[in-house]
C-alpha cells in the first residue's frame, strides 16, 4: 500500500515499512496519508489531502492511532481491515474575520488563571442562553475526546454532531449539547478580561468583551481508522 506522509520521523518511517507501506510522495496518488503529531493533524484543516487521513498521536484516541501502534494500524488498513468516515472541518472566524480551519476542537478559555468569564451561545440561529465558566469547547468526534472530554464532554462517533461544552462552569446545571455540525455556533463574549482562542491546541488570539466567535462548517475530511479499534 502506497502512503503519503506528513511530519513524523525516521521512527515513524521504520514503523510504516513494518506495516506494509511504501511511503510516496502525496502528489503520487496515495492511498493513505499519514498525519503524525498534531501539528501534521492540524495541517489537513487548511490543506485536506485527497486521500483519506490517518491521523497519529503519541497517546491515540477513538479516532486516532496511537504512534507506537502505527506499524499494526497501517498493517491492518492494508489487509482492508478498516473504516472510512467523514468528519468535519470548522472554519473560525472572529468579528467577521477568517481565523483559520480546525478538524479536533475550538476552545475560548479564560487567559488567567482562575479567573471566569461569561459566553452567549447561539446555535443556527438560536440564542440558548449565556453560561458563566472559564471557558466554552467546541469539539467534532474527532477531538471529542480531548480537552472537551475532559471537561464532562462525550465522546462522539462520526457523524454524531459537534458537542459543545462549558468549561468548569459556574453553576452546576450548566448542560453540555450535542448540535448539528452544518449550524453555524456562535459565541460571544459577555465579561471583562482577556479570553484565549485556542483551535486544534493552537493559540489563535485573544477575544474582548462584546467580539464574537463564529464557527461553522467549512468542509469535510475522510478519515481511515483500523475498524478493531481497541487494538489501537
Amino acid at each position: 500500500m502506497n502512503v503519503a506522509v506528513r511530519g513524523g520521523s525516521d521512527d515513524d518511517a521504520a514503523a510504516l515499512a513494518v506495516g506494509g507501506a511504501t511511503v510516496v510522495d502525496e502528489t503520487a496518488d496515495p492511498a493513505v496519508v499519514v498525519a503524525v503529531g498534531d501539528e501534521a493533524i492540524r495541517s489537513a484543516a487548511v490543506e485536506p489531502p485527497a486521500a483519506p487521513l490517518l491521523p497519529v498521536t503519541a497517546a491515540g484516541g477513538r479516532h486516532l492511532v496511537a504512534r507506537d501502534s502505527l506499524d499494526a494500524a497501517v498493517a491492518a488498513v492494508a489487509a482492508g481491515d478498516h473504516r472510512v468516515t467523514a468528519h468535519p472541518i470548522l472554519g473560525v472566524h472572529a468579528d467577521g474575520d477568517v481565523v483559520t480551519r480546525g478538524l479536533r476542537d475550538v476552545t475560548l478559555v479564560t487567559d488567567a488563571p482562575a479567573s471566569i468569564s461569561e459566553y452567549a451561545l447561539t446555535v443556527g440561529g438560536e440564542r440558548l442562553g449565556s453560561v458563566r465558566a472559564d471557558g466554552v469547547a467546541l469539539a467534532t468526534p474527532l477531538g471529542s475526546d480531548g480537552y472537551a472530554a475532559a471537561a464532562g464532554g462525550p465522546v462522539l462517533e462520526a457523524g454524531a454532531g459537534v458537542a459543545l461544552v462549558p468549561i468548569s462552569p459556574f453553576s452546576t446545571a450548566a448542560e453540555t449539547r450535542v448540535v448539528d455540525p452544518d449550524g453555524t455556533v456562535t459565541v460571544s463574549v459577555e465579561r471583562e478580561g482577556a479570553v484565549a482562542l485556542v483551535v486544534d491546541g493552537g493559540h489563535r488570539g485573544v477575544v474582548d468583551r462584546g467580539s464574537a466567535v463564529r464557527i461553522d462548517r467549512a468542509g469535510s475530511l475522510d478519515v481511515v481508522a483500523p475498524t478493531r479499534t481497541e487494538n489501537f
